[in-house]
């Protein structure tokens, strides 16, 4: 159940349609029919809603999830859509996802850590560390992908939300113990390309390279290529990891691989490459394109 009352911004019908899932035309006409929400009206009559229409909507489209009915919905006092809400599989049930994320969405337009914090430790105790970021963090993110390109969101939500998952990842990764006696082993070193920024996927397979006990370097975002020649030299086996989103430019992929083959022609450095960038793109002898990310995970770990 969302329980948080201090939600100051103002929001579009276009934004609780992108929020919510439900379509613009429908919550007028569950306005209209039912008295569901109340918009604020400009002196055009362009509506504006609060958070508590905010909130009231996000229930009610998990209550639609479970299958009941608008018209019993949308009789329901304040007080017996909460209950409804709470009377439902919670955050630690099975099949709480749904419930997470739309106290995720709630936590991002509101800036609260504290309700971020209590739902994905919730997620963590039913769902494992690795569960929890697998089956609700990744798939929120995707979420809140889209959720930025239709400009429901600004950067702020995004950046706020990123590097509180950040956090969790690097609290875990901390955490774990460092390999030992892996010196001459194989090293994975993950990075990303220059210009590219967005590793949290990155961060989760370098938890997942200490959870198995494997020797892995993190160097991060946007590292320049010439450096990744002086990291090769470091070590006798090393293996490069990167999963992109926007940099290389999809257009510019090809290029990027093929100079990764060129510099380390005739050599046992490993470079293996996800992402979207990539997907029209193919390796070489020392590159291997993964389609996605859990055959890169598995290639690596495996």
């Amino acid at each position: 159940m969302v329980q948080e009352d201090r939600v100051k911004q103002e929001f579009s019908i276009k934004d609780l349609e992108n929020l919510s899932g439900v379509k613009a035309h429908t919550i007028r006409a569950w306005e209209q029919r039912y008295a569901l929400l109340n918009p604020n009206r400009s002196s055009t009559n362009i509506r504006t809603y609060g958070g508590e229409d905010l909130k009231k909507l996000l229930n009610v489209a998990l209550l639609l999830e479970r299958g009941l009915k608008i018209s019993k919905i949308a009789g329901l006092s304040p007080k017996q859509l909460a209950q409804m809400v709470a009377e439902g599989p919670s955050v630690a049930d099975e099949g709480g996802e749904a419930l997470a994320k739309q106290r995720l969405k709630l936590a991002m337009m509101t800036y609260d850590e504290t309700l971020f914090r209590g739902t994905m430790q919730e997620c963590v105790d039913r769902l494992t560390f690795d569960g929890a970021v697998l089956s609700v963090a990744l798939p929120f993110l995707a979420e809140v992908g889209v959720l930025w390109l239709t400009d429901t969101i600004c950067p702020a939500h995004e950046h706020f939300m990123s590097n509180l998952l950040r956090q969790m990842l690097f609290a875990e990764i901390h955490n774990a113990p460092v390999p030992e006696g892996q010196e001459k082993g194989r090293v994975i070193v993950l990075y990303l390309p220059e210009r590219e920024i967005h590793d949290i996927s990155l961060l989760f397979l370098h938890h997942l390279c200490r959870s198995a006990g494997r020797h892995s370097v993190f160097l991060g975002q946007s590292v320049p290529f010439d450096d990744l020649v002086n990291v090769a030299a470091q070590f006798e086996d090393v293996c490069f990891v990167s999963y992109c989103t926007t940099s290389p430019a999809a257009d510019q992929a090809q290029d990027y691989l093929d100079r990764i083959d060129r510099t380390f022609a005739g050599s046992d450095v490993t470079f293996h490459l996800g992402g979207g960038v990539f997907k029209q793109a193919a390796g070489g002898a020392n590159t291997t394109v993964h389609a996605d990310g859990a055959s890169l995970v598995q290639k690596i770990l495996h």
